[in-house]
């Protein structure tokens, strides 16, 4: 095995080992991996920078800068109070609408976008109740990736494939996608009640009290509320056009961050270390740290030789082949950021079309569900888990690499069950 090889898969190994282990933050160690790799000659400074990501990186800084400003409104406690007195306070009721709201908006705008803008509704109704607000995001999290799931434009690999393969337009994902996934959320929604079901309790007084408050009390600035709303709407709709506009997801979010502080210079042009105080560098940083660390895998080739040692084992068995790669999927994104490993798989399905497999469908629809359902994984597996961890984080609640597996990892292996019975039944048998 060549030397940067070892060296590659030694700091990745690594890295997650610690992680697990939570001795230390898991920004510190992705960043340290990361300068390891390029201390150690496996990727030049270029290099490692080529891998950033800087779509994720922009996208989550523009919406951390519009939902900053948007929360200094009292918007979030006007709608956390709002709709906990429409299911009067009841908190199995609560828990089953955010998790089905985060997935119905992560399905139209990116899901990071979707829990930046409701988690923030989560704290304030838990904290009204006094409940734990970790399950309502653990569900969060999951919903956000399942909504995500089902359609072209609510998950990064279903971009990677709608834009690889042309005849994948948006109805098609629809058509093929949509009504697994929410098949799937409220299968995966009725579990978590039920491993929540002890957690999921307050008292007659706190539900009376949440019924006597006056959300319209709530809204502190209603200039800058009807700014930020109209910024927010031509954001989310730019969200759903960026493809006729030719406009990537990270320039959306900053063009919306920025009208925001144009429009709203005369308040915070003297108080932007506020404004930018509510970005989740901690959180970003890690981003930074785990790209360049995938990116030594990608570069090494490990990713590429794991995708095709795989395919190879099928021998072309369209069944067999459309397992392996919906499970392989699902593992892999569970450890591993999903968008190098899409990339990779791309031309390699593309390759069996002139290997004698004429039907590609299958295989397409089950690398975007074990690519996407495999995020849910672990902590570190998508974009919006370590951006709610970093944002619990921030209120005090530490969301744990183990504790969330606990839980998460199991129900993403039953999502994957579910999809194993859905692609057999639909395009194999």
């Amino acid at each position: 095995m060549d030397k940067q090889v070892i060296i590659a898969l030694t700091i990745f190994l690594l890295v997650y080992a610690l992680i697990i282990a939570e001795k230390l933050h898991r920004t510190i160690l992705a960043m340290a991996g990361a300068m390891a790799l390029i201390a150690l000659g496996v990727l030049t400074q270029e290099r490692a920078i080529h891998h950033i990501d800087f779509n994720t990186i922009g996208l989550l800084v523009g919406m951390m800068i519009i939902v900053g400003i948007t929360a200094e409104t009292g918007l979030f406690r006007y709608l956390a109070i709002w709709s906990a007195k429409k299911v009067k306070g009841d908190p199995v009721k609560l828990f089953i609408a955010l998790a089905t709201l985060t997935a119905v908006c992560s399905a139209f705008l990116d899901n990071v976008t979707t829990v930046l803008l409701t988690v923030p509704v989560t704290f304030s109704i838990t904290r009204q109740l006094k409940l734990n607000p970790v399950p309502f995001l653990f569900a969060q999290i999951i919903a956000s990736n399942i909504g995500g799931t089902s359609t072209l434009i609510g998950d990064p690999p279903n971009i990677m494939i709608g834009s690889a393969v042309k005849e994948l337009t948006f109805m098609v994902f629809v058509n093929n996608l949509f009504l697994i996934s929410f098949l799937i959320h409220f299968v995966t929604v009725a579990v978590m009640i039920w491993i929540y079901r002890a957690q999921l309790v307050t008292t007659p007084d706190l539900q009376a009290k949440v019924m006597e408050l006056d959300e319209t009390k709530e809204l502190t600035d209603t200039r800058l509320l009807k700014i930020c709303l109209a910024v927010l709407a031509f954001t989310i709709a730019l969200f759903m056009t960026h493809q006729v506009f030719h406009l990537d997801s990270a320039s959306v979010a900053l063009i919306g961050a920025s009208t925001l502080l144009v429009l709203t210079a005369n308040k915070f042009a003297h108080h932007l270390e506020h404004v930018f105080s509510k970005v989740e560098w901690v959180a970003l940083f890690f981003f930074v740290g785990l790209f360049v660390i995938i990116g030594g895998l990608v570069d090494t080739g490990v990713i590429k030789w794991l995708a095709e040692e795989s395919i190879k084992l099928t021998a072309g068995n369209i069944t067999a082949t459309s397992m392996l790669i919906l499970w392989l999927s699902a593992i892999a994104s569970a450890f591993v950021d999903n968008i190098p490993f899409v990339a990779t798989m791309i031309p390699l399905i593309k390759d069996m079309g002139t290997m004698g497999i004429t039907n590609l469908e299958p295989l397409w629809w089950s690398l975007s569900l074990g690519a996407c359902l495999g995020g849910n994984g672990t902590i570190i597996g998508a974009s919006a888990n370590i951006i709610v961890a970093g944002m619990a984080a921030q209120e005090g609640h530490h969301i744990g690499f183990n504790e969330y597996m606990k839980v998460a990892f199991p129900l993403m292996l039953m999502s994957i069950a579910i999809c194993t019975v859905y692609i057999y039944l639909r395009y194999l048998l």
